[in-house]
């Protein structure tokens, strides 16, 4: 039996991967008028008179809504809020196993941008933090952008999370070959939330200065090819047009193919398949390549390194270093929620990158990043978040 096969049978044995559980048991008639009413009241008055209460009397302190649309699932694509909840459940037990925390799928019948932000709003009151996930770009930026000010951390993790674990992969990649940062030039196969999110952190856009280099140069591919001033059909795509303001300052036009060469670093969060080893072949030597399409990698690890790669990384768990946004939104959300931050901020996402990158003091060609399976991971993260906070 496959992975696939495996994995659906269990779905199907449990029918789903969650379930609620009570943190006192309710035995008799008095148990359930403290639980209940009229215990409960007291509970309500003491958070009427001082809200904060609400994060030392409920769930409130320790809980995260996990939001979804079914957009933007994995590398599947746009199958809608029933078929994104398989995906929300697991996010959801990953938050537990690894950060202690309590969270839920929140997948919604709309793709309305307005709707999901009001929604949230409406929620909000229930959770100490936001994960959005799954939702498309450019929807993702305007839907996190709008919800900055609810007083909870909301935090795109499809965005920000791939972005913090690249970075970190990346610096010990580097480390490990020897090369500088300041040096390499990279290529992003993929202009949506990751993608975006990527190139901003990797050419410090947006971010305090000094806790390392931007890239030389970075060239970002869509479907069409690099994105450059020439584009004519991106003219009325203001996303791309951002990006093509802070990247290809060469203005280099063609495929990815063309992207690829004296290339030093790959990054994929894209397509399955869509690289060849003719096409790493012509990159610099011992180029970087994250191939971190999920559940199918832009190009194979065994060809990669047929290719010549001296770093192969993926987004997938049954392959040597998994750069995957797994082993940043535990801790992230964990330091933050410790300290009642109101949001996540871009000071929090760069040294939770260099906490995850310190986690690994002696990088190798097949650990450059721990696993989520690392107990020190979480509280390294989370600790760094906290500091930045403080």
């Amino acid at each position: 039996m496959d992975i696939y096969a495996e994995s659906l049978e269990i779905h199907r044995r449990l029918a789903g991967k969650l379930e609620v559980t009570s943190k006192m048991k309710i035995r008799n008639k008095y148990d359930l008028s403290l639980a209940y009413t009229p215990g409960v009241a007291q509970a309500c008055r003491e958070i009427e008179k001082d809200v904060n209460q609400v994060y030392e009397l409920t769930l409130k302190k320790n809980t995260i809504g996990i939001v979804s649309d079914g957009s933007a699932v994995l590398g599947l694509g746009n199958i809608g809020a029933h078929a994104a909840i398989p995906v929300m459940e697991g996010k959801a037990q990953i938050f537990k196993e690894f950060a202690g925390l309590d969270a839920f799928p929140i997948c919604v019948e709309t793709q309305d941008s307005r709707e999901i932000v009001q929604l949230v709003r409406n929620i909000a009151p229930v959770f100490a933090g936001i994960n959005l996930e799954d939702i498309s770009a450019p929807r993702c930026f305007e839907i996190e952008n709008a919800l900055q000010d609810i007083g909870i951390p909301v935090f795109h993790d499809d965005q920000h999370g791939t972005a913090i674990v690249c970075l970190a992969a990346l610096l010990n990649a580097a480390k490990l070959a020897e090369k500088k940062i300041s040096e390499l030039t990279v290529v992003i196969s993929g202009a949506g939330a990751a993608g975006t999110a990527i190139t901003k952190l990797l050419l410090c856009v947006d971010y305090e200065k000094g806790f390392y280099d931007p890239v030389k140069e970075i060239l970002i591919c869509d479907t069409k090819g690099i994105l450059s001033g020439s584009r004519s059909d991106i003219t009325n795509n203001p996303a791309k047009k951002e990006l093509i303001r802070i990247t290809n300052r060469s203005n280099r036009r063609g495929s990815l193919a063309d992207a690829l060469r004296g290339a030093d670093v790959f990054i994929g969060v894209s397509a399955p398949d869509i690289v060849s080893i003719e096409m790493i072949r012509t990159m610099n030597p011992n180029p970087f390549i994250f191939a971190m399409s999920n559940p199918t990698p832009e190009i194979m690890p065994d060809l990669a390194k047929e290719a010549g790669a001296f770093i192969v990384a993926t987004g997938r768990s049954d392959f040597p270093n998994q750069v995957n946004n797994a082993l940043v939104f535990p801790g992230i959300f964990r330091g933050a929620i410790d300290v009642k931050a109101k949001r996540i901020t871009p000071k929090m996402k760069q040294v939770a990158a260099l906490a995850l990158a310190s986690c690994i003091e002696n990088p190798t060609q097949d650990k450059i990043l721990p696993t989520v399976f690392d107990s020190f991971v979480v509280p390294a993260i989370a600790k760094a978040v906290r500091e930045a906070v403080v």
